[in-house]
């Protein structure tokens, strides 16, 4: 059964060790925010630092594995659709709306919305790392320098993410105006 995460807001829900996780663009052009925590110990959690490291880039897709910060493989992406995501930047949050939006109004963003949907788990929001931020357009120039476009998903992109230990999974749809081209659309989500 496909669930929907509505624009602006997150959810959080098990993941057992063998299951598929699949992530859908319903409509296009929307970003979301992904975390993976054990459920053995919600301490270890998904790290794009060891990811990096173990995966040796950071394009990550179809064939790559998302490592947590104590060297453990927590998922391994089987399908990819449309191949464009970051693991660089942090969730969005009021900080980022007052820094980078100031005058927009300020949205608690996805680190709010991950810190309550994530909260009935026992994991606080200083637990909180550096999301895996499916769909999310970064490129980085040779410079270092890096801008955030809008996604280049079309209605129906999707990502396929099994899991290799029984997890805790954060999920969103993304609140920011950049990461989602100034507009804000649902994601969908399955267990397969």
């Amino acid at each position: 059964m496909t669930e929907r995460i509505p624009p602006r807001s997150g959810a959080a829900f098990q993941l057992a060790k063998g299951a598929t996780l699949c992530v859908i663009d319903p409509e296009g052009g929307q970003v979301s925010d992904l975390l993976a925590f054990s459920a053995d110990d919600p301490r270890e959690v998904v790290s794009n630092g060891r990811t990096f490291d173990y995966e040796e880039t950071i394009r990550l897709t179809a064939g790559n594995r998302l490592w947590s910060n104590r060297s453990n493989a927590l998922l391994e992406i089987v399908e990819d659709s449309c191949g464009v995501h970051d693991f660089l930047l942090t969730p969005c949050s009021e900080a980022t709306f007052r820094h980078f939006y100031a005058d927009k109004p300020v949205h608690r963003g996805c680190f709010g919305n991950l810190a309550e949907a994530l909260a009935p788990y026992g994991i606080d929001a200083d637990a909180i790392p550096v999301a895996f931020n499916l769909f999310m357009n970064v490129p980085v120039d040779g410079e270092g320098k890096f801008r955030v476009l809008s996604p280049t998903t079309r209605a129906g992109d999707f990502i396929r993410l099994r899991a290799l230990t029984d997890l805790i999974i954060g999920l969103t749809a993304c609140s920011a105006y950049d990461s989602c081209g100034g507009s804000f659309k649902p994601i969908d989500f399955r267990i397969e």
